[in-house]
């Protein structure tokens, strides 16, 4: 048998280091046994999935240096490697499960599973749906079809008994029955949830091991149960322990910068970056090299070594690792040229060059004006950020709304960003010109510089993220009450 591992990311944002660590330890166990690595796009979110984030997926884990020998850019013969792709082959499979009676059709409405949660949440319950429309016969679930009622497709889940699932890592997990909801399968637009098209998925492109992050351990009984009524035999699971904040908090955006855009930004080396993420999963015992190659990151894995403990991203760790590389393993010519690749490629000079020839008058007035632009953290101060007619308070939550606007926004461009910082003055109803000098600090370094819009285009959403979130940190992080009243004046007139 052959080996398959695989990586399936969902389009939905910027590319995470979680995922290129996933990808990691999926390629690494595929090349030591000889097997083949697939990456496949997980995108049955069609509201949040986009083109723009599949191609930023792809581009920053081939910039990692992994490879894979099928997906949907390169083809193979178990496509298409998209989700939105398959849709007929999921509605073929949910029809099976019909048929075998190990699915059946919901026509509850949103209204009535919320007031059901509200119930089981009251009387001290765990949130599971009830499984009324489980007791509809044949013609009752015929009659409401024909009336045109919606509905989706729920898997059957057995009322008692245990599930065992077998973990690599964790050995048996046990799961009661009862405590197994009934997943939606199939949306009432037809297209699937993550769980059918997971399992139709791994089944049909010959996947045998599945390594994926620990959130998904809770899914697995779901997924166990489809393998069984298939009659399919399932992939080898381990669940990987999550990346862990220095305070053992889940890796987040909102703590740490979480984006591998943003390590190719400030100019990591993406063989460094690729190096720590494999100690993570494969920690080097005392008195061996640290500084690895992909190659022996594969010799070398052992999925029997992989911590329980969730790892610790730090992040003065990986500034080892890159700046040995950058001194160790690169010679004068190599170091230059990677230079020239991080900042100074010609499409980005003449950019810039258009953006400061009208700002200098003199060839080193360069370095002061766009030195922000191949900096990492800016040396700011909170009282920098204060000086204009705004309070602490209102310069605090433009940009917590700067946060949660530019996330939202589907292409990177000067107009989309123009417009965000607008709203973001009319929603405070406030001046633009007093709200763009702590931006201009927060982005540039100081309250003039070249254009704002044109900077932060530049810089890219990851470094922009992390710039705001240091600012907001200097001026006073938001309490969770502050938060949640401005998510709610935010939501309101978004």
């Amino acid at each position: 048998m052959k080996v398959r591992t695989r990586v399936a990311p969902s389009p939905t944002g910027d590319p995470h280091v979680g995922t290129a660590y996933v990808a990691l330890v999926n390629y690494c166990f595929a090349k030591r046994h000889g097997g083949e690595f697939i990456l496949r796009i997980e995108d049955t979110d069609r509201a949040r999935s986009t083109a723009e984030s599949e191609a930023a997926i792809l581009d920053s884990l081939r910039w990692c240096g992994l490879h894979w020998d099928e997906g949907p850019d390169v083809g193979g013969p178990h496509g298409p490697y998209r989700q939105s792709e398959r849709s007929a082959i999921y509605r073929e499979y949910a029809a099976r499960l019909l048929a075998s009676g190990d699915a059946f059709r919901c026509f509850c409405t949103p209204e009535r599973l919320d007031a059901m949660r509200v119930a089981q949440r009251a009387a001290g319950q765990l949130t599971r749906y009830d499984g009324l429309c489980r007791t509809y016969d044949a013609a009752e679930v015929a009659r409401r079809e024909a009336a045109g009622e919606p509905s989706v497709v729920r898997l059957r889940v057995p009322d008692d008994g245990t599930c065992i699932v077998e973990d690599g890592r964790r050995g048996p997990i046990e799961f009661e029955w009862s405590s197994v909801d009934m997943q939606v399968l199939l949306k009432s637009d037809g297209l699937p949830t993550y769980h059918l098209a997971n399992v139709v998925d791994d089944h049909l492109m010959e996947i045998t091991h599945v390594f994926r992050g620990e959130e998904w351990v809770s899914s697995a009984p779901k997924h166990m149960l489809l393998y069984r009524y298939f009659g399919w035999t399932a992939p080898k699971l381990t669940h990987l322990p999550l990346l862990r904040n220095p305070d053992k908090s889940k890796l987040s955006k909102r703590k740490n910068p979480t984006g591998i855009l943003f390590y190719r930004s400030l100019g990591y080396a993406p063989e460094a970056l690729l190096n720590f993420l494999g100690l993570l999963a494969n920690p080097a015992h005392e008195g061996v090299e640290e500084l690895m190659d992909l190659a022996h990151l594969v010799e070398r894995f052992d999925p029997a070594q992989i911590p329980l403990g969730g790892p610790v991203f730090d992040v003065g760790k990986l500034d080892w690792l890159n700046g040995r590389f950058l001194r160790e393993r690169l010679d004068d010519a190599q170091f230059v040229e990677r230079v020239r690749a991080w900042g100074a490629s010609p499409e980005r000079m003449r950019k810039i060059a258009a953006l400061a020839r009208p700002r200098v008058e003199r060839l080193s007035d360069l370095g002061p004006l766009l030195a922000f632009l191949f900096a990492g953290r800016l040396a700011i101060a909170a009282d920098q950020l204060r000086g204009g007619k705004l309070e602490d308070r209102q310069v605090r939550q433009a940009l917590q709304y700067a946060l949660w606007e530019l996330d939202r926004l589907d292409e990177w461009r000067v107009s989309g960003i123009e417009a965000t910082f607008v709203g973001i003055a009319q929603r405070l109803g406030v001046k633009f010109r007093d709200v763009a000098r702590p931006f201009y600090v927060a982005i540039t370094g100081s309250p003039t510089s070249i254009p704002l819009y044109d900077a932060i285009e530049l810089l890219g959403r990851d470094v922009v993220r992390e710039r705001l979130r240091v600012a907001l940190g200097l001026l006073g992080v938001p309490s969770k009450r502050e938060l949640d009243a401005w998510f709610e004046e935010w939501k309101g007139v978004s």
